[in-house]
C-alpha cells in the first residue's frame, strides 16, 4: 500500500515550516490506515443561491452545516497531495451517503450524516463495519486527517457558541466554537467558520485540551461542475502547539467529475 506520511521536521521559509513527505509501503490490509481534517466531507458542496437567515441560533447553524454535503448525486475524482506525492481516490455522493474510495488495497469509507449523529463505516473485502471509537484517532492513508476528522462529529456536539461574523476569502461567515464532550475527542474544542449563504464549512480549527491550535482545514478554492459549486482545493495544516508553526501540509484536491 502507498500512503502519505509527513515528517515532523521540514524546511522553514518565511515563518512557515513545510513538512517533507515520503511514501511508506506496507503489506496487507490489516495495516492500512487512511490519511491523517476535511475534509474531508468538508465543504464539498456550496449550493450557492441558498441564503440563510441572520437570526439563526448556533444550533440551527450547525444543523444547516450537517445538511450541506448532501448535494445532488455525483462521483468525483480527487487526490491527496503532499509536495510531489499524490494519493488518488474517488468521492461519491448519493442517497445521503458520502463515500471515499481508495485502491491498493481496496477500501471504502462511508459517511452518513443523520439528524442526530454521524455514522462512519468502513468497507473492505466485501464486508462493511462501523469504524470503532478506538480507531478514530488513526490517520487516513498515513496523512494529516484522522477518521474523527472525516466523521464531522463536532457538528453534533452540544453547547455551540457564536463568536463573531468574519470574512473568509471574501465570503461572509459565522465563526463558531464547539466544546468537545469530555473524553470523547482528540480535540478540546473546535472552531468553525460557516458560510452564511450556503452553510458550507470554510475553515475548521482543532485545539488540544490545553486550548492550543493543533490542526487547521481551510477551503482555498471552489469550482463549478454541472452547475453546482464544489470544492476544488482544501489545505490541511498540522500546527506545533508549542511553537505555533506549521509542521506539515497536505492538500485535498477535486480534479473533476468521474
Amino acid at each position: 500500500m502507498q500512503s502519505l506520511t509527513p515528517a515532523h521536521v521540514g524546511k522553514q521559509q518565511k515563518g512557515i515550516t513545510h513538512g517533507k513527505y515520503c511514501f511508506k509501503k506496507r503489506l496487507g490490509p490489516a495495516v492500512v490506515k487512511i490519511m491523517r481534517a476535511l475534509f474531508l466531507a468538508f465543504a464539498f458542496f456550496f449550493s450557492i443561491g441558498t441564503t440563510f437567515s441572520a437570526e439563526l441560533s448556533p444550533e440551527e447553524i450547525l444543523a444547516a452545516a450537517r445538511l450541506n454535503p448532501m448535494g445532488e448525486s455525483v462521483t468525483l475524482d480527487a487526490q491527496l497531495r503532499a509536495g510531489s506525492i499524490k494519493v488518488p481516490f474517488t468521492i461519491e455522493v448519493g442517497d445521503g451517503v458520502v463515500r471515499y474510495g481508495f485502491t491498493s488495497p481496496q477500501q471504502d469509507i462511508l459517511l452518513r450524516l443523520g439528524e442526530n449523529e454521524a455514522i462512519l463505516e468502513e468497507r473492505r473485502d466485501g464486508g462493511k463495519t462501523p469504524v470503532p471509537i478506538s480507531k478514530l484517532d488513526d490517520s487516513v492513508r498515513g496523512g494529516l486527517i484522522t477518521y474523527e476528522d472525516l466523521a464531522l462529529r463536532f457538528l453534533y456536539w452540544k453547547n455551540p457558541r457564536l463568536l463573531a461574523s468574519e470574512t473568509v476569502r471574501s465570503r461572509d461567515a459565522w465563526k463558531m466554537e464547539i466544546p468537545a464532550p469530555r473524553g470523547a475527542s482528540q480535540y478540546g474544542v473546535v472552531r468553525v467558520w460557516i458560510d452564511k449563504q450556503s452553510a458550507a464549512l470554510l475553515r475548521i480549527e482543532g485545539y488540544d485540551l490545553n486550548g492550543r491550535l493543533v490542526k487547521r482545514f481551510e477551503v482555498i478554492s471552489a469550482q463549478k461542475i454541472d452547475g453546482q459549486w464544489m470544492l476544488k482545493q482544501m489545505r490541511v495544516e498540522r500546527i506545533d502547539p508549542e511553537t505555533r508553526k506549521t509542521t506539515g501540509i497536505t492538500y485535498l484536491e477535486v480534479l473533476g467529475k468521474n
